[in-house]
């Protein structure tokens, strides 16, 4: 060892770089002056979240002392998730939570983004001589793994980490852990679950049981996976990590119900947390819980005034959720919901400004407000301007058309609307997302509530059809096409209990007939309609038929 790595030893503050965050100038003197005596030297102070960003962007830094609480404005929590985000803290800073703040919320809150410790105010000198000393020892004696993986040199940081086993055994949980993450990261499952498995055969540790959980799901064993993170919650129900790792397993066994359950329930441990509000709300969304989403797309937008994934999507989500369940409710509710709308129409349009879309997508959402509390000669005033931006561009954006489609749709202009849909079907035709979500506009042009009966029906009709009773189905049938009227796959269900009715009453020419008044409602079908083959396949089984 060198003169110099005896010093470092000595004194492990003596070369780092320090920043500390506190909006009193005497804490920020006296936490300067305890560094000071612990043999720091390199320490910057500043007052907020915007200048310590900037700091951390230009300047390298080792150790961040910051506090929770810094007034008006972000919180020690938006500057750690904005310097996460950026990558402007390397893998061997430390980022250390100073807090005279104890509550439940906040520490859930900030440890979405795993700050390496937290200090209790009030700090004397001995307790932060301690305490950051062991984490820079720490720091110190594992520099040679996280720079290989601040550079992405995995391969060779799982190789460090394996040497360092047998040499650095205090810090084997660290090693293991890290080792793990790094096998995952290069796609080595077996090895990453060799990893987890070693540990928990010693010990039940719950980061490894993520992991296992983890490694599970990417080899597609979602029963074990979702089994497993059920255990791990029942055991830590605060381990928000494996609520998040349960929905997506959820998701992928097909119960989006069940996976909305798991988020509300983690919401409701961690409420802080910006993007699993944004997760619930499209889960939601996607369930047709237009309720739950609106009030999970509110929590993400007044959880995004200070954050860095604050997104104009957001404010244009929850409007568009606030339309629906507006859509046609001229009750106190159904008018309050409109106007809030319509406000967070506003906020955005102000907020960011500098998008130039920005106002486009909100005036097609205030038509949409306006046509459903029946202020048609509002709706169509906005719809005009509108049209005439539309024009003026030289591609849709696929996002713009569709909830452009929709409001066409509920304007009355359906034949507009069909075309406009075609257009982006025949423009992204490999793109399958799009040509879904094109289809269910297609065939459910109408409220969330009527989409809700119409599928309602559809159960009946089938139920019934499986059970044989044809007349039952029939009516249910009728009744959801009285919705939804060129609902593809409801249009071709009708159609095929006429065709086994018609087995049963061959002379029944009433009942073809039918049956090509249907088709014919899907002759605008585009040849990327999921339900196309089967649109073509029935027409020529009734031409069989009327030969």
């Amino acid at each position: 060892m060198n003169q110099s790595d005896r010093k470092d030893v000595v004194n492990p503050f003596g070369k780092l770089h320090f920043l500390i965050v506190d909006d009193f100038e005497n804490f920020r003197l006296s936490m300067r002056q305890m560094l000071r005596s612990c043999g720091a030297d390199k320490i910057e102070l500043v007052g907020h979240a915007t200048p310590a960003v900037q700091y951390c962007t230009y300047n390298h830094v080792d150790v961040v002392l910051c506090d929770f609480n810094l007034g008006e404005g972000k919180n020690g929590q938006h500057i750690l998730e904005e310097l996460r985000h950026k990558k402007l803290l390397k893998r061997s800073a430390l980022f250390l939570m100073v807090t005279a703040e104890t509550s439940k919320e906040m520490v859930m809150g900030a440890r979405e983004y795993q700050p390496d410790a937290y200090l209790t105010k009030p700090i004397n000198r001995a307790m932060l001589e301690k305490r950051l000393g062991s984490l820079i020892n720490q720091r110190n004696a594992l520099l040679p793994i996280t720079r290989e993986i601040d550079q992405e040199n995995y391969p060779e940081a799982i190789s460090q980490c394996l040497q360092a086993l047998p040499k650095q055994p205090r810090y084997k949980t660290w090693l293991m852990k890290t080792l793990g993450e790094l096998y995952f990261l290069v796609g080595d499952m077996a090895h990453a679950q060799k990893v987890y498995d070693d540990v928990l055969n010693q010990r039940e540790l719950s980061w490894a049981s993520l992991g296992r959980c983890k490694v599970l799901l990417a080899n597609r064993n979602f029963d074990q996976a979702v089994d497993g993170l059920k255990a791990l919650i029942e055991r830590h129900p605060d381990y928000m990590e494996a609520y998040d790792l349960l929905a997506e397993g959820l998701e992928k066994q097909g119960k989006p119900m069940q996976a909305q359950q798991i988020l509300e329930k983690a919401a409701e441990h961690s409420p802080n947390a910006l993007l699993r509000h944004k997760h619930l709300a499209e889960l939601a969304g996607a369930n047709q819980d237009i309720d739950t989403a609106s009030q999970a797309w509110r929590q993400t937008v007044s959880l995004g005034t200070y954050s860095i994934h604050d997104n104009p999507d957001h404010y244009l989500s929850l409007a568009q959720s606030l339309s629906d369940l507006s859509e046609g409710d001229m009750n106190e509710e159904g008018t309050e919901r409109a106007s809030e709308a319509l406000n967070v129409l506003a906020k955005m349009e102000k907020r960011f400004s500098d998008d130039e879309s920005i106002s486009l997508k909100s005036r097609i959402v205030q038509s949409r407000v306006h046509s459903g509390q029946g202020r048609q000669r509002e709706a169509e005033k906005i719809l005009t301007s509108v049209e005439s931006d539309i024009k003026a561009l030289e591609e849709i954006p696929s996002d713009v058309g569709l909830d452009y489609a929709k409001t066409l749709f509920r304007t009355g202009r359906e034949h507009q609307a069909k075309e406009l849909l075609g257009q982006l079907a025949a423009r992204y035709d490999n793109d399958a997302d799009l040509l879904q979500k094109i289809e269910n506009l297609l065939d459910e042009p109408v409220g969330f509530r009527q989409k809700l009966e119409a599928r309602s029906f559809n159960r009946e009709g089938i139920k019934a059809f499986e059970a044989g009773s044809l007349d039952t189905a029939v009516s249910a049938f009728n009744q959801a096409l009285s919705i939804v009227p060129d609902h593809a796959a409801l249009n071709l269900n009708l159609v095929q209990v006429l065709m086994k009715q018609f087995e049963q009453q061959p002379g029944n020419q009433a009942l073809l007939t039918t049956c090509q008044q249907r088709l014919e409602r899907l002759s605008h079908l585009p040849e990327q309609h999921r339900q196309y083959r089967r649109y073509q396949a029935l027409i020529r089984k009734i031409k069989g038929l009327t030969a």
